[in-house]
């Protein structure tokens, strides 16, 4: 197993390219299977979880080729409706493929996903919506077992809370259903307007994705389309905690600036100077960092869950008390306690972390267990003094492109070893 050794203290500099969206790419994967043909994805990135999603792509018959940042899936031959254990349990948004295989097969049999341990996030949500389409779905020794037995079609969707994953799910059947679908209390992120923005090239009918209501029109001449993957804002967020822990100076590029509304007045309340000209972005970090105050995780447009944890190593190193609350999900502090071996000051109880910034971090051997996790861990080393070893990259090459590369080209002393 491979870990990370990081040389700490080192000032960056230079311009990065932020990489396509893990969160945009995985459902419109799983939305080639409407299409029944070759569809073209651009800034599509190279992560152990796209390659599960092509896997299960190509177990159940269809080709998937990739030629640099670019994948080409065929879906016209398809050969199974099933998906087994070894492929769903590799992670937790396989499930995006239920909605995608019951409109494409009328039925599909699959176990539960497995993924990141952050805590119960149940797919009731999804499997409740597609009954409301008409899908029969029996849940059986870890494994659902679904089927149309008259025909996939239209409803009004309510959803009780804004779930990204349930929308998805929704959008993808709906888009071949027969008639009218409506969610309501949909997720707003940008990672949904993509999958629009898909759906719609291959001749779907989606409109009002990025709003809390969407509404689709099912077709059933649906074609393969041409795509470019949107810039991961998650990624984004986490090289500006890297910059800022660092006192550097980096210029991002490939971004779009409105999808980090949320993340940047934490920035700049922590006294970064950030530019933002066109689609490119300068941060400029100071000597000390001021620490923001209160972050609160929330749906979109709310502060993402998923830069907590890089932006809490962030504040490991500022001046003063920040409070952070988590409102997504139970157990995604798990890099708390790795966090303090470095010499963080940062507090627990329940959903709230209390972080008393420390002037600096000493290097330490730490372990990561989720993938966000794995990111602040990472941040942290980058600004510790010492050489640092970090166990369970496994889990931040899901989401990061060759995070180490990219690191370097900065100037960062980073060893995949």
């Amino acid at each position: 197993m491979s870990v990370y050794v990081i040389e700490g203290g080192r000032t960056l500099s230079g311009e990065v390219k932020i990489q396509g969206s893990k969160n945009s790419t995985l459902p419109i994967l799983a939305a080639t299977l409407l299409c029944g043909g070759e569809s073209v994805l651009f800034n599509c990135p190279r992560l152990s979880d796209v390659e599960a999603s092509l896997d299960i792509l190509r177990y159940i018959g269809c080709t998937a080729r990739r030629e640099g940042s670019t994948v080409i899936v065929d879906t016209g031959s398809v050969s199974r409706c099933e998906i087994p254990p070894t492929l769903m349990h590799r992670m937790r948004s396989s499930i995006i493929f239920l909605g995608a295989m019951i409109a494409r097969f009328d039925r599909v049999r699959m176990s539960f996903p497995g993924g990141c341990e952050l805590g119960p996030r149940p797919i009731d949500l999804h499997l409740d919506a597609l009954r409301e389409m008409g899908v029969e779905i029996s849940e059986e020794h870890g494994e659902l077992d679904c089927y149309v037995s008259d025909r996939l079609h239209g409803a009004d969707i309510v959803l009780p809370i804004p779930s990204v994953g349930a929308t998805e799910n929704i959008m993808i059947a709906a888009a071949a259903a027969h008639g009218v679908t409506t969610i309501s209390n949909a997720a707003r992120e940008p990672e949904i307007v993509d999958l629009a923005d898909f759906l719609n090239a291959c001749g779907a009918a989606v409109s009002g994705a990025g709003g809390s209501t969407i509404v689709i029109e099912g077709s059933s001449e649906l074609h393969p389309a041409t795509h470019s993957i949107i810039p991961d804002r998650i990624v984004a967020a986490t090289l500006m905690s890297a910059a800022a822990v660092t006192g550097s100076d980096i210029r991002f590029t490939g971004i779009i600036p409105s999808h980090l509304e949320s993340v940047l007045p934490v920035f700049r309340d922590s006294g970064c100077d950030i530019d933002i000209r066109g689609g490119g972005m300068r941060l400029i970090a100071p000597y000390r960092l001021t620490a923001p105050k209160l972050i609160r995780t929330m749906p979109y447009p709310g502060f993402p869950t998923d830069a907590q944890a890089p932006v809490m190593s962030m504040a490991a190193v500022a001046d003063g008390m920040t409070v952070f609350v988590e409102n997504m999900f139970i157990s995604r502090y798990s890099h708390v306690s790795e966090l303090c071996r470095f010499g963080a000051d940062i507090r627990v109880e329940g959903k709230v972390a209390v972080v008393d910034g420390v002037r600096r971090l000493l290097s330490a051997d730490v372990s990561a267990r989720d993938l966000r996790g794995a990111a602040a861990l990472v941040v942290a080393a980058l600004c510790a003094k010492g050489a640092s070893e970090i166990r369970g990259i496994e889990y931040l090459e899901r989401g990061y492109e060759d995070f180490e590369l990219v690191l370097s080209s900065l100037g960062a002393d980073v060893k995949k070893v």
